[in-house]
């Protein structure tokens, strides 16, 4: 049995690693992983606290989270393919002009 804090040191390195490929990559699929990096890094220790004290309810909130992060990435990639439509570009700082 692997001990909790394995999982916690995991899930925090992965979580770190999402936030860096947030805050410095450019282009707008690798900024969608990260986010989706860091939702299931917080899973993992969701699952692991879970484990950890017999209890049903992370494993819930869980399931919860990923029916969020279904729902986020059909919308999120939708919108990308429109926006690679219309821009042919893939760069954060070009798709800001299209502000008003």
């Amino acid at each position: 049995m692997i001990p909790l804090p394995y999982y916690l040191i995991l899930s925090t390195l992965l979580f770190t690693l999402g936030i860096l490929g947030f805050l410095f990559k450019r282009n707008i699929i690798t900024i969608f992983l990260c986010l989706e990096l860091m939702l299931n890094a917080v899973n993992l220790s969701f699952v692991a606290f879970a484990r950890n004290f017999q209890q049903l309810d992370g494993q819930i909130f869980v399931f919860f989270v990923m029916a969020v992060a279904a729902a986020e990435a059909a919308v999120g990639l939708g919108i990308i393919v429109l926006m690679f439509r219309s821009r042919q570009v893939l760069d954060v700082d070009d798709i800001s002009l299209m502000k008003w």
